[in-house]
């Protein structure tokens, strides 16, 4: 990729795609630009990924023919105007805040650009995120292929309609929450069944990331990978059969479109 990328905001989520893009190579230390309110912040982007770093928005978004939109939501009012005059006519930009539709991103720079929406969540800080990707009209297809790659770099993802951004929040912007609570409860068991808690979290989150890898890799269906495990009069569908009676899957459901709801709400 022999393109200059600048983050606008050199977070948590800006410093896991940074190391996402570096360890696969898509580009160099020196093509990459980050910027901080800080010093220390800079400094310490600068000495762990060896890239350039600016407290200058503006300054940054000049050279940067990909532009990383990653503050917090409720500073674009006040970044985008330091940058809209300053970024490339032709530049791809794209942001990963929540809850900033892309109409919202447009009227604030005032002028056509190339924008792609996108919505990564937390395991992208192990190169295990599960991003979602919607673009405006004027981005081209090599262009969505390369953010493609970048998002790949750190994850798994999908190119949506902007309309299912908000379905998105519940299946994977807010999952990893109910699945910590899952894998917390699992060793919550084996230690009232005497297992050491270290251990009981290791086994309960393990089993979890096996299984999930075994959904992605197969491509079989979660319900025949369920009944493979279960056996006849076993200890696996016993356990099955109080899930059910408990309504794991409507409290699920129910949690998730709960979950949807508040981002539609939210961006009302």
């Amino acid at each position: 990729m022999n393109q200059n990328i600048t983050f606008i905001g050199g977070g948590n989520m800006a410093s896991a795609i940074i190391g996402g893009i570096i360890n696969s190579g898509l580009a160099s230390k020196d093509q990459i630009t980050a910027t901080a309110k800080t010093t220390a912040t800079c400094s310490s982007l600068a000495e762990r990924f060896g890239i350039h770093t600016t407290q200058d928005n503006g300054k940054a978004a000049e050279t940067a023919d990909i532009l990383f939109l990653a503050v917090k939501p409720f500073l674009f009012p006040e970044v985008i105007p330091q940058i809209k005059d300053k970024v490339k006519k032709d530049a791809l930009i794209i942001s990963i805040a929540a809850g900033q539709p892309i109409a919202t991103i447009e009227s604030l720079f005032g002028h056509p650009i190339k924008l792609i929406r996108t919505m990564p969540n937390t395991p992208a800080l192990v190169s295990e995120a599960m991003s979602a990707l919607c673009v405006n009209d004027n981005v081209t297809e090599e262009e969505l292929s390369t953010a493609i790659d970048i998002f790949n770099s750190f994850g798994k993802c999908e190119v949506v309609k902007e309309s299912l951004m908000d379905v998105v929040t519940g299946v994977s912007g807010s999952s990893p929450a109910y699945v910590y609570m899952f894998i917390e409860a699992m060793a919550d068991a084996a230690v009232a069944d005497g297992m050491p808690r270290a251990q009981a979290y290791k086994f309960a989150a393990q089993s979890v990331l096996g299984s999930a890898k075994m959904v992605l890799e197969t491509g079989t269906h979660p319900g025949a990978l369920k009944d493979a495990v279960c056996s006849p009069a076993g200890t696996t569908i016993e356990a099955v059969a109080v899930l059910e009676e408990k309504g794991l899957r409507n409290a699920v459901i129910s949690a998730q479109r709960a979950c949807t709801k508040k981002s539609k709400d939210m961006s009302k």
